[in-house]
């Protein structure tokens, strides 16, 4: 999703009506990224034996992660389920996480962990590495230990107390630049090898050290991106595979978390959403039992897609899940992490999305990444509420029956 700066709804609506002569039932598909505006030892440690739990598909598991099928399995080879929440920041001009000019980062990941989340998605995006930019709005009275450091350092703190409460870590690299969310992963500013590079970097320098499980290649490729097309250009799956491979020959222990796209063969979806040629062209990595698919998937008050004016929403919805995304678990050919899912939840419509969805994870046991933990999300708030203290109960008591136990 992109971040609170963006007014979604009148752009989805000129983007809708130049799409809709090529839409099928599926309906346009508005990015849905919400909240723009910020570790320790980084290379070791055994903050990767991180939890115990895995035979039930609760808690972290030990050691990494892999594949076996429609499920993630821990080093003893045992199902866990990562159930998470985004903490959205560094991929803005902040370069930090939101929230830590109201609360220490200590508060912030206990509070995670005490509200029964075992991950958490940190979205970042390629200028923050860049060499002149720095951390922006920390109150360093509560986070002494963060004065003086660089994005790329915050981020190794972030990671160090995240491991120290158990709590996995997924990088998300969100987009190339910290103000607006690119269709492909590569822009003029920031090309294909630099993304590549990136990813090469992080894997080096969090190598050994499996708090970090997963990197998400690229937040939401939609307009002009394919799945399957062979062209080089366009072909997000031939992407994944080229920057899949140079991560794991570098840490061939992580989970490569691919999204889907906008559009397949004229249906439509959520950006980054669109899985529905994966199954028949699977990304392809020279290390097997690696790759889980991340859809997006939101609700009508983000955009009005045709299946939630349905005569029998929202009963409808798991069809159009199993459609999009549903099936590559439900067919046991690999596990699907639904990267970002959230909602203001103020109306009557998004009460039953958000209910049926949290159903349907339940009943196929997904992981997922709820966004977003914080309140500044214009689309779709988040479970801290405005004045980053109180919890969101509404949404926190329907999402907690989904929680790995």
């Amino acid at each position: 999703m992109l971040e609170q700066h963006r007014n979604r709804p009148a752009l989805r609506g000129i983007l809708f009506a130049l799409l809709l002569s090529g839409c099928s039932d599926s309906g346009f598909v508005g990015n849905t990224s919400g909240g723009d505006p910020d570790g320790g030892t980084t290379g070791s440690g055994d903050a990767g034996t991180a939890g115990d739990g895995g035979a039930t598909g609760g808690g972290t598991g030990s050691g990494y992660l892999h594949t076996s099928g429609g499920q993630i399995v821990d080093s003893q080879n045992q199902p866990v389920r990562l159930t998470g929440v985004s903490w959205f920041g560094m991929e803005t001009d902040w370069f930090a996480p939101h929230g830590l000019d109201k609360q220490s980062l200590g508060w912030m990941l206990d509070k995670m962990q005490q509200l029964g989340y075992n991950m958490i998605r940190i979205p970042y995006c390629s200028q923050m590495l860049d060499a002149g930019s720095a951390v922006k709005y920390v109150d360093y009275t509560k986070n002494p230990e963060l004065k003086g450091k660089t994005p790329l350092e915050l981020l190794d703190k972030i990671i160090e107390q995240a491991g120290a409460r158990k709590l996995r870590v997924v990088l998300d690299r969100h987009r190339p630049d910290a103000y607006s969310q690119s269709n492909l992963w590569y822009s003029g500013q920031y090309t294909e090898q630099r993304w590549i590079d990136d990813w090469k970097m992080l894997a080096a320098r969090y190598k050994g050290n499996a708090t970090v499980v997963g990197f998400d290649l690229h937040n939401e490729p939609h307009g002009e991106a394919t799945w399957g097309s062979g062209n080089m250009a366009t072909d997000w799956r031939l992407a994944a595979e080229r920057a899949g491979n140079a991560i794991l020959a570098v840490n061939p222990e992580l989970l490569i978390i691919v999204e889907g796209i906008e559009n397949v063969n004229n249906q439509y979806y959520w950006w980054g959403g669109n899985l529905m040629s994966a199954g028949a062209n699977l990304v392809r990595l020279s290390i097997p039992n690696r790759v889980v698919y991340s859809p997006h998937d939101y609700p009508a008050s983000v955009y009005g897609q045709p299946w939630f004016s349905a005569g029998n929403y929202p009963n409808n919805l798991p069809g159009v899940w199993d459609s999009y995304w549903g099936y590559l678990v439900k067919q046991n050919i690999a596990p699907v992490w639904i990267g970002e899912f959230g909602t203001k939840l103020q109306t009557t419509s998004d009460q039953k999305w958000l209910s049926t969805l949290v159903s349907y994870i339940i009943q196929n046991k997904l992981s997922f990444a709820y966004w977003c933990w914080n309140p500044d999300s214009g689309d779709t708030g988040g479970i801290l509420a405005d004045d980053w203290t109180t919890v969101n109960t509404n949404k926190q008591d329907i999402i907690a029956p989904a929680l790995a136990k």
